[in-house]
Protein backbone atom coordinates (compact mmCIF):
# COMPACT_ATOMS: atom_id res chain seq x y z
CA UNK A 1 0.00 0.00 0.00
CA UNK A 2 2.86 2.57 0.88
CA UNK A 3 4.71 1.27 -2.32
CA UNK A 4 1.40 2.51 -4.42
CA UNK A 5 1.28 5.33 -2.65
CA UNK A 6 4.77 6.24 -3.55
CA UNK A 7 4.59 5.72 -7.22
CA UNK A 8 1.24 7.91 -7.48
CA UNK A 9 2.24 11.00 -5.75
CA UNK A 10 5.92 10.94 -7.01
CA UNK A 11 4.38 12.87 -10.30
CA UNK A 12 2.46 15.31 -8.63
CA UNK A 13 5.88 16.29 -6.61
CA UNK A 14 8.10 16.40 -9.67
CA UNK A 15 5.44 19.21 -11.25
CA UNK A 16 5.21 21.10 -8.00
CA UNK A 17 9.30 21.01 -7.74
CA UNK A 18 9.18 21.80 -11.78
CA UNK A 19 6.56 24.59 -10.61
CA UNK A 20 8.26 26.50 -8.11
CA UNK A 21 11.90 26.06 -9.59
CA UNK A 22 10.19 27.90 -12.57
CA UNK A 23 8.60 30.72 -10.66
CA UNK A 24 12.05 31.11 -8.72
CA UNK A 25 13.59 31.95 -12.35
CA UNK A 26 10.53 34.08 -13.67
CA UNK A 27 11.30 35.89 -10.01
CA UNK A 28 15.14 36.04 -10.78
CA UNK A 29 14.61 36.96 -14.48
CA UNK A 30 12.15 40.05 -13.48
CA UNK A 31 14.26 41.20 -10.98
CA UNK A 32 17.75 41.14 -12.81
CA UNK A 33 15.30 43.38 -15.70
CA UNK A 34 14.08 45.78 -13.32
CA UNK A 35 17.86 46.16 -11.56
CA UNK A 36 19.31 47.31 -15.19
CA UNK A 37 19.57 51.30 -15.27
CA UNK A 38 18.60 51.60 -18.64
CA UNK A 39 15.34 50.22 -17.85
CA UNK A 40 14.65 52.38 -14.87
CA UNK A 41 15.79 55.46 -16.96
CA UNK A 42 13.03 54.02 -19.81
CA UNK A 43 10.20 53.81 -17.62
CA UNK A 44 11.39 56.77 -15.56
CA UNK A 45 11.42 59.09 -19.13
CA UNK A 46 8.50 57.51 -20.45
CA UNK A 47 5.96 57.76 -17.67
CA UNK A 48 7.02 61.55 -17.23
CA UNK A 49 7.01 62.11 -21.29
CA UNK A 50 3.54 60.14 -21.40
CA UNK A 51 1.56 60.79 -18.14
CA UNK A 52 3.36 64.20 -16.38
CA UNK A 53 4.10 66.27 -19.91
CA UNK A 54 1.37 64.75 -22.28
CA UNK A 55 -1.21 64.56 -19.20
CA UNK A 56 -1.28 66.49 -16.46
CA UNK A 57 0.75 69.23 -17.56
CA UNK A 58 -1.07 69.09 -20.63
CA UNK A 59 -4.18 69.34 -18.69
CA UNK A 60 -3.40 72.23 -16.65
CA UNK A 61 -0.92 74.73 -18.66
CA UNK A 62 -0.14 74.36 -22.70
CA UNK A 63 -3.11 72.57 -23.64
CA UNK A 64 -6.34 73.88 -21.51
CA UNK A 65 -4.97 76.68 -19.69
CA UNK A 66 -6.55 80.23 -20.20
CA UNK A 67 -4.56 81.99 -23.40
CA UNK A 68 -2.37 84.80 -22.69
CA UNK A 69 0.02 84.69 -25.50
CA UNK A 70 -0.92 83.86 -29.04
CA UNK A 71 2.42 82.57 -30.25
CA UNK A 72 2.75 79.65 -28.05
CA UNK A 73 0.73 77.01 -26.53
CA UNK A 74 3.27 77.41 -23.73
CA UNK A 75 2.29 80.85 -23.25
CA UNK A 76 -1.43 79.78 -21.76
CA UNK A 77 -1.53 80.21 -17.86
CA UNK A 78 -1.40 77.55 -15.95
CA UNK A 79 -5.27 77.46 -14.72
CA UNK A 80 -6.70 74.16 -16.83
CA UNK A 81 -8.47 73.02 -14.21
CA UNK A 82 -10.46 75.88 -13.48
CA UNK A 83 -10.39 76.79 -17.06
CA UNK A 84 -12.31 73.33 -18.49
CA UNK A 85 -14.80 73.97 -15.20
CA UNK A 86 -15.33 76.77 -17.00
CA UNK A 87 -16.24 75.51 -20.46
CA UNK A 88 -17.97 72.87 -19.36
CA UNK A 89 -20.36 74.88 -17.30
CA UNK A 90 -20.72 77.30 -20.46
CA UNK A 91 -21.35 74.38 -22.54
CA UNK A 92 -24.42 72.86 -19.81
CA UNK A 93 -26.62 75.63 -21.66
CA UNK A 94 -26.17 72.99 -24.78
CA UNK A 95 -26.19 69.59 -22.81
CA UNK A 96 -29.00 67.23 -24.72
CA UNK A 97 -30.23 66.93 -28.16
CA UNK A 98 -28.02 68.81 -30.80
CA UNK A 99 -30.79 70.06 -33.01
CA UNK A 100 -30.78 73.21 -35.80
CA UNK A 101 -32.25 75.32 -33.24
CA UNK A 102 -29.63 74.95 -30.37
CA UNK A 103 -27.02 74.88 -33.44
CA UNK A 104 -28.36 78.23 -34.15
CA UNK A 105 -28.23 79.75 -30.63
CA UNK A 106 -24.95 78.38 -30.10
CA UNK A 107 -23.40 80.16 -32.88
CA UNK A 108 -25.36 83.70 -32.37
CA UNK A 109 -23.91 83.43 -28.43
CA UNK A 110 -20.04 82.97 -29.90
CA UNK A 111 -20.94 85.96 -32.60
CA UNK A 112 -21.85 88.18 -29.50
CA UNK A 113 -19.25 87.47 -27.57
CA UNK A 114 -16.78 87.03 -29.72
CA UNK A 115 -17.61 91.42 -30.85
CA UNK A 116 -14.70 92.92 -28.58
CA UNK A 117 -11.81 90.63 -29.79
CA UNK A 118 -11.11 90.03 -26.37
CA UNK A 119 -9.90 86.02 -26.35
CA UNK A 120 -11.33 85.96 -22.88
CA UNK A 121 -14.73 86.84 -23.33
CA UNK A 122 -15.10 83.85 -26.03
CA UNK A 123 -12.70 81.99 -25.21
CA UNK A 124 -15.05 78.95 -23.06
CA UNK A 125 -16.89 78.76 -26.23
CA UNK A 126 -16.64 75.36 -28.25
CA UNK A 127 -15.82 77.93 -31.21
CA UNK A 128 -13.32 75.11 -33.17
CA UNK A 129 -15.90 72.58 -32.98
CA UNK A 130 -18.63 74.78 -34.18
CA UNK A 131 -16.27 76.00 -36.88
CA UNK A 132 -15.55 72.42 -37.85
CA UNK A 133 -19.35 71.63 -38.20
CA UNK A 134 -20.31 74.77 -40.10
CA UNK A 135 -17.19 74.73 -42.64
CA UNK A 136 -17.82 70.78 -43.09
CA UNK A 137 -21.86 71.82 -43.71
CA UNK A 138 -22.13 75.13 -45.15
CA UNK A 139 -19.60 75.25 -47.49
CA UNK A 140 -21.18 77.34 -49.56
CA UNK A 141 -21.31 79.96 -46.83
CA UNK A 142 -17.60 80.76 -46.83
CA UNK A 143 -15.99 83.91 -47.82
CA UNK A 144 -12.63 83.72 -49.00
CA UNK A 145 -12.09 87.31 -48.63
CA UNK A 146 -12.80 86.84 -44.93
CA UNK A 147 -9.51 86.63 -42.77
CA UNK A 148 -12.15 85.17 -40.17
CA UNK A 149 -13.54 81.85 -39.10
CA UNK A 150 -16.41 81.13 -40.63
CA UNK A 151 -18.59 81.22 -37.29
CA UNK A 152 -17.44 85.02 -37.05
CA UNK A 153 -19.71 86.02 -39.73
CA UNK A 154 -22.30 83.63 -40.82
CA UNK A 155 -25.74 83.88 -40.16
CA UNK A 156 -27.13 81.75 -37.57
CA UNK A 157 -30.80 81.67 -39.69
CA UNK A 158 -28.81 80.06 -42.59
CA UNK A 159 -27.87 76.84 -40.24
CA UNK A 160 -30.68 74.64 -40.92
CA UNK A 161 -30.84 70.93 -42.04
CA UNK A 162 -28.16 69.55 -40.09
CA UNK A 163 -28.53 65.89 -40.20
CA UNK A 164 -29.62 66.31 -43.94
CA UNK A 165 -26.48 67.82 -44.75
CA UNK A 166 -24.06 65.56 -42.92
CA UNK A 167 -25.82 62.72 -44.43
CA UNK A 168 -25.25 64.42 -48.11
CA UNK A 169 -21.51 65.21 -46.58
CA UNK A 170 -20.53 61.27 -45.87
CA UNK A 171 -21.91 60.22 -49.40
CA UNK A 172 -20.03 62.96 -51.24
CA UNK A 173 -16.91 61.68 -49.43
CA UNK A 174 -17.36 58.46 -50.00
CA UNK A 175 -17.36 59.24 -53.79
CA UNK A 176 -14.75 61.40 -53.73
CA UNK A 177 -12.62 58.66 -51.65
CA UNK A 178 -13.43 55.86 -54.47
CA UNK A 179 -15.54 54.01 -52.34
CA UNK A 180 -18.33 53.08 -54.51
CA UNK A 181 -20.39 50.19 -55.04
CA UNK A 182 -20.39 47.79 -52.17
CA UNK A 183 -17.38 49.88 -49.69
CA UNK A 184 -20.20 52.88 -49.61
CA UNK A 185 -22.96 50.70 -49.29
CA UNK A 186 -21.19 49.25 -46.21
CA UNK A 187 -20.38 52.41 -44.73
CA UNK A 188 -23.49 54.03 -45.56
CA UNK A 189 -25.31 50.37 -43.66
CA UNK A 190 -22.60 51.59 -40.65
CA UNK A 191 -23.58 55.08 -40.56
CA UNK A 192 -27.50 54.53 -40.12
CA UNK A 193 -26.73 52.72 -37.14
CA UNK A 194 -25.53 56.41 -35.55
CA UNK A 195 -28.02 57.59 -32.83
CA UNK A 196 -29.83 61.25 -33.95
CA UNK A 197 -30.59 63.95 -32.87
CA UNK A 198 -26.43 63.85 -31.51
CA UNK A 199 -26.31 64.17 -27.94
CA UNK A 200 -23.86 67.43 -27.35
CA UNK A 201 -21.77 68.30 -24.56
CA UNK A 202 -18.15 69.59 -24.26
CA UNK A 203 -16.37 68.56 -27.20
CA UNK A 204 -12.77 69.62 -26.79
CA UNK A 205 -11.73 67.76 -23.82
CA UNK A 206 -13.03 64.21 -25.73
CA UNK A 207 -11.25 65.52 -28.79
CA UNK A 208 -7.75 66.20 -27.31
CA UNK A 209 -7.75 62.44 -25.79
CA UNK A 210 -9.42 60.40 -28.42
CA UNK A 211 -8.42 62.38 -31.64
CA UNK A 212 -4.72 63.30 -30.59
CA UNK A 213 -3.48 61.71 -27.14
CA UNK A 214 -4.17 57.91 -26.96
CA UNK A 215 -3.51 57.61 -30.45
CA UNK A 216 0.22 59.42 -30.31
CA UNK A 217 1.54 57.03 -27.18
CA UNK A 218 2.21 53.41 -29.35
CA UNK A 219 5.36 55.40 -30.59
CA UNK A 220 6.41 56.72 -27.63
CA UNK A 221 6.44 53.30 -25.83
CA UNK A 222 7.86 51.79 -29.20
CA UNK A 223 10.84 53.76 -28.12
CA UNK A 224 11.39 52.72 -24.63
CA UNK A 225 10.00 49.09 -24.89
CA UNK A 226 12.63 48.52 -27.53
CA UNK A 227 15.34 50.10 -25.08
CA UNK A 228 14.43 47.75 -22.28
CA UNK A 229 13.63 44.74 -24.01
CA UNK A 230 16.01 44.40 -27.23
CA UNK A 231 18.84 43.05 -24.84
CA UNK A 232 17.09 40.28 -23.14
CA UNK A 233 18.89 37.50 -25.24
CA UNK A 234 21.72 39.32 -27.46
CA UNK A 235 22.57 40.70 -23.62
CA UNK A 236 23.41 37.28 -22.82
CA UNK A 237 26.17 37.09 -25.54
CA UNK A 238 27.15 40.20 -24.54
CA UNK A 239 27.68 39.73 -20.84
CA UNK A 240 29.50 36.75 -22.09
CA UNK A 241 27.46 34.38 -19.78
CA UNK A 242 26.91 31.00 -21.77
CA UNK A 243 29.27 29.16 -20.08
CA UNK A 244 27.28 30.24 -16.21
CA UNK A 245 23.93 29.45 -18.15
CA UNK A 246 25.54 26.14 -18.91
CA UNK A 247 26.70 24.82 -15.25
CA UNK A 248 22.84 25.63 -14.10
CA UNK A 249 20.11 23.20 -13.72
CA UNK A 250 17.71 24.71 -16.23
CA UNK A 251 17.61 23.98 -19.61
CA UNK A 252 18.59 26.38 -22.14
CA UNK A 253 14.77 26.61 -23.38
CA UNK A 254 13.23 27.23 -19.68
CA UNK A 255 15.39 30.03 -19.21
CA UNK A 256 14.29 31.71 -22.58
CA UNK A 257 10.93 30.88 -21.73
CA UNK A 258 11.44 32.69 -17.98
CA UNK A 259 13.28 35.80 -20.08
CA UNK A 260 9.81 35.83 -22.73
CA UNK A 261 7.70 35.64 -19.72
CA UNK A 262 9.25 38.30 -18.08
CA UNK A 263 9.45 40.71 -21.13
CA UNK A 264 6.16 40.27 -21.66
CA UNK A 265 5.02 40.78 -17.90
CA UNK A 266 7.20 43.62 -18.23
CA UNK A 267 5.50 45.00 -21.00
CA UNK A 268 2.18 44.88 -19.17
CA UNK A 269 3.26 46.76 -15.85
CA UNK A 270 4.73 49.35 -18.67
CA UNK A 271 1.19 49.85 -20.17
CA UNK A 272 -0.55 49.66 -16.70
CA UNK A 273 1.44 51.77 -15.27
CA UNK A 274 0.95 54.34 -18.73
CA UNK A 275 -2.83 53.74 -18.69
CA UNK A 276 -3.75 54.26 -14.97
CA UNK A 277 -1.70 57.47 -15.03
CA UNK A 278 -3.07 58.70 -18.16
CA UNK A 279 -6.82 57.70 -17.07
CA UNK A 280 -6.72 59.01 -14.09
CA UNK A 281 -5.27 62.43 -15.02
CA UNK A 282 -8.23 62.46 -17.68
CA UNK A 283 -10.55 61.58 -14.82
CA UNK A 284 -9.27 64.49 -12.31
CA UNK A 285 -9.52 67.20 -15.04
CA UNK A 286 -12.29 66.40 -17.42
CA UNK A 287 -14.61 63.97 -15.35
CA UNK A 288 -17.08 61.65 -17.13
CA UNK A 289 -18.94 64.55 -19.25
CA UNK A 290 -20.43 63.54 -22.35
CA UNK A 291 -18.61 60.37 -22.32
CA UNK A 292 -22.30 59.34 -24.51
CA UNK A 293 -21.77 61.50 -27.61
CA UNK A 294 -21.56 59.87 -30.75
CA UNK A 295 -17.61 60.41 -32.28
CA UNK A 296 -19.15 62.59 -35.09
CA UNK A 297 -19.21 65.34 -32.87
CA UNK A 298 -15.12 65.21 -33.50
CA UNK A 299 -15.41 64.58 -37.33
CA UNK A 300 -19.36 64.54 -38.86
CA UNK A 301 -18.58 62.38 -41.66
CA UNK A 302 -17.22 59.85 -39.65
CA UNK A 303 -19.71 56.73 -40.32
CA UNK A 304 -18.98 54.51 -36.87
CA UNK A 305 -21.77 54.21 -34.57
CA UNK A 306 -19.81 54.77 -31.53
CA UNK A 307 -19.39 57.08 -28.28
CA UNK A 308 -16.74 58.49 -26.84
CA UNK A 309 -16.26 55.94 -24.47
CA UNK A 310 -16.09 52.78 -26.69
CA UNK A 311 -13.84 54.83 -28.82
CA UNK A 312 -11.47 55.70 -25.91
CA UNK A 313 -11.56 51.82 -24.96
CA UNK A 314 -10.84 50.80 -28.44
CA UNK A 315 -7.81 52.90 -28.51
CA UNK A 316 -6.63 51.87 -25.42
CA UNK A 317 -7.54 48.26 -26.43
CA UNK A 318 -5.49 49.02 -29.62
CA UNK A 319 -2.27 50.09 -27.53
CA UNK A 320 -2.65 47.14 -25.46
CA UNK A 321 -2.52 44.45 -28.41
CA UNK A 322 0.39 46.56 -29.92
CA UNK A 323 2.36 46.05 -26.88
CA UNK A 324 2.41 42.78 -26.62
CA UNK A 325 2.88 42.15 -29.93
CA UNK A 326 5.62 44.80 -30.68
CA UNK A 327 7.65 42.69 -27.42
CA UNK A 328 7.36 39.20 -29.58
CA UNK A 329 9.09 40.88 -32.51
CA UNK A 330 11.41 42.65 -29.69
CA UNK A 331 12.23 39.53 -28.79
CA UNK A 332 12.63 37.47 -32.12
CA UNK A 333 15.28 40.15 -32.62
CA UNK A 334 16.79 39.97 -29.87
CA UNK A 335 17.27 36.42 -30.43
CA UNK A 336 18.06 36.26 -33.69
CA UNK A 337 21.58 38.54 -33.08
CA UNK A 338 24.77 38.64 -30.40
CA UNK A 339 24.93 42.40 -30.38
CA UNK A 340 22.88 44.48 -27.92
CA UNK A 341 23.37 47.71 -30.40
CA UNK A 342 22.08 45.65 -33.54
CA UNK A 343 19.27 44.20 -31.78
CA UNK A 344 18.11 47.79 -30.50
CA UNK A 345 18.50 49.58 -33.86
CA UNK A 346 16.51 46.42 -35.49
CA UNK A 347 13.80 46.90 -32.95
CA UNK A 348 13.69 50.97 -33.79
CA UNK A 349 13.37 49.93 -37.29
CA UNK A 350 10.32 47.87 -37.18
CA UNK A 351 8.65 50.71 -36.10
CA UNK A 352 9.72 54.03 -37.34
CA UNK A 353 11.13 52.75 -40.88
CA UNK A 354 7.71 52.22 -41.66
CA UNK A 355 6.49 55.39 -40.22
CA UNK A 356 8.94 57.36 -42.42
CA UNK A 357 8.59 55.61 -45.76
CA UNK A 358 4.85 54.83 -45.66
CA UNK A 359 3.83 58.26 -47.60
CA UNK A 360 5.93 57.48 -50.87
CA UNK A 361 4.04 54.15 -51.16
CA UNK A 362 1.06 53.19 -52.68
CA UNK A 363 -2.29 52.70 -51.16
CA UNK A 364 -1.69 48.65 -50.62
CA UNK A 365 1.85 48.98 -49.28
CA UNK A 366 0.22 51.53 -46.48
CA UNK A 367 -2.09 49.59 -45.33
CA UNK A 368 0.32 46.82 -45.44
CA UNK A 369 2.64 48.73 -43.01
CA UNK A 370 -0.86 49.48 -40.59
CA UNK A 371 -0.68 45.89 -39.71
CA UNK A 372 2.79 46.31 -37.98
CA UNK A 373 2.43 46.56 -33.95
CA UNK A 374 2.41 50.46 -33.36
CA UNK A 375 2.74 51.26 -37.03
CA UNK A 376 -0.92 51.81 -37.85
CA UNK A 377 -3.19 54.71 -36.12
CA UNK A 378 -5.96 53.74 -33.77
CA UNK A 379 -7.75 57.08 -34.69
CA UNK A 380 -8.83 54.72 -37.61
CA UNK A 381 -11.89 54.79 -36.44
CA UNK A 382 -12.50 58.02 -37.55
CA UNK A 383 -11.98 56.92 -40.77
CA UNK A 384 -13.15 54.78 -43.80
CA UNK A 385 -10.03 52.64 -44.45
CA UNK A 386 -10.88 48.46 -45.89
CA UNK A 387 -9.18 45.72 -46.69
CA UNK A 388 -10.47 43.34 -49.15
CA UNK A 389 -10.11 39.62 -47.67
CA UNK A 390 -11.35 36.52 -49.60
CA UNK A 391 -13.99 38.71 -50.89
CA UNK A 392 -15.01 40.46 -48.04
CA UNK A 393 -15.08 43.92 -46.85
CA UNK A 394 -12.98 44.55 -43.66
CA UNK A 395 -13.02 47.64 -41.61
CA UNK A 396 -9.73 48.75 -40.71
CA UNK A 397 -10.28 48.77 -37.18
CA UNK A 398 -11.14 45.39 -36.86
CA UNK A 399 -7.47 44.42 -38.30
CA UNK A 400 -5.51 46.81 -36.81
CA UNK A 401 -6.61 45.30 -33.25
CA UNK A 402 -6.24 42.08 -33.93
CA UNK A 403 -3.29 41.40 -36.79
CA UNK A 404 -0.25 42.75 -34.45
CA UNK A 405 -1.01 41.07 -31.52
CA UNK A 406 -1.21 38.19 -33.87
CA UNK A 407 2.12 38.56 -35.53
CA UNK A 408 4.05 39.44 -31.80
CA UNK A 409 2.35 36.07 -30.55
CA UNK A 410 4.01 33.69 -33.87
CA UNK A 411 6.91 35.36 -33.14
CA UNK A 412 7.36 34.27 -29.28
CA UNK A 413 7.88 30.42 -30.20
CA UNK A 414 10.47 31.65 -32.57
CA UNK A 415 12.43 33.63 -30.42
CA UNK A 416 12.60 30.87 -27.39
CA UNK A 417 13.94 28.15 -30.48
CA UNK A 418 16.57 30.48 -31.78
CA UNK A 419 17.59 31.52 -28.78
CA UNK A 420 17.75 27.94 -27.41
CA UNK A 421 19.37 26.37 -30.31
CA UNK A 422 22.01 29.44 -30.53
CA UNK A 423 23.41 29.15 -27.25
CA UNK A 424 23.50 25.36 -27.02
CA UNK A 425 25.86 25.51 -30.06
Amino acid sequence: MKQRWKIYTFPIFQQKKELIESMELFLFEHKKLWRRKGVQMSVLLCFLYIVIFGGVLSYQWFQFGSVKDFTSAFGNRFDGYSNIQAKQQYAGQWTGELTDDVLQVMVADYQSKAQSDEISDYEMTDRLTLNSWVRTLWPELKQTDNPYIMINYVNPAQLTDFYERRHQAVDDFLELNGQTDKEKEYFLNMDSEVQQPFQYDWVEGWSEVIANSVSGYGMIMALFLAVALSSMFSGEWHSNTKPLIATTQNGWQKIALAKTGVSVAFALELYAVLAVGTIGAQLVFLGTRGFDMPIQCIKLIATAPWTMLQAEIYEYAYLLLSTIGFTGIVLLLSALVKSNFTSLLASLAVVYVPMAITQFLPLWGQKLLDLIPFVGDSSDIFRTNTYHLFGHIIWSPYLLITVPVCVGLVCIPFAIRCWSRRAKT
